[in-house]
């Protein structure tokens, strides 16, 4: 069975982004190298170091799916209509999709009222193989305290911000992870723990 997921570039005092929703010097390690990366789906090229660039091609292209939150999704932009990874992507909101969604045909967004359906989509259309991506803070808790989220991987960047939106802020009880895999970057050290369940 995939594995359920979230990743974050975080500073090391827990923020994902500042209370304004900017991200400053957290991805600034996707551009402080020289190898290029090119994700499936982005239109764009990352330039990072080589261990950078290895960790991510090790883990972050097995998602079969993608679910995220509105804020994420309009921040940025609906990914101009190309999600991370190519990934069929499920976005939680109570809103409807922006007037001028989809940028075009076959756009794969789906736009769902809750978690729960938006994880049960997302569990369908992965497969038995395929990971899943839960992209945004409140989402990551929430699947947290659900018992769904099987590794949490944090780009840990040596910042203090101070202030902002935190990875994990509303846990309903202590969740305790196994020991992490640890790769180190320049300006960036790569953590991946499993959850303990």
């Amino acid at each position: 069975m995939g594995t359920v997921l979230s990743s974050f570039s975080t500073s090391l005092d827990g923020f994902v982004a500042a209370p304004d929703g900017s991200v400053g010097p957290l991805f600034d390690w996707y551009g402080n190298g020289d190898v290029e990366v090119r994700p499936p789906g982005y239109p764009i090229t990352f330039h990072m170091t080589q261990a950078s660039a290895d960790y991510w091609n090790r883990t972050a292209t097995s998602e079969g799916a993608f679910v995220t939150g509105r804020a994420l999704f309009d921040y940025a932009r609906g990914w101009g209509g190309r999600p991370p990874n190519d990934a069929p992507t499920f976005v939680v909101t109570h809103r409807p999709p922006p007037d001028d969604w989809p940028p075009f045909p076959d756009a794969p967004f789906t736009f769902v009222g809750d978690l729960p359906t938006a994880m049960a989509m997302a569990r369908e259309v992965a497969g038995d193989d395929g990971d899943i991506g839960v992209a945004g803070p409140g989402l990551a808790q929430q699947c947290l305290n659900a018992g769904w989220l099987d590794e949490v991987r944090i780009d840990l960047v040596p910042v203090l911000l101070g202030r902002g939106i935190r990875y994990f802020d509303n846990l309903d009880s202590q969740v305790m992870l196994d020991d992490p895999e640890v790769v180190e970057g320049s300006r960036v050290t790569h953590l991946r723990y499993r959850v303990r369940h």
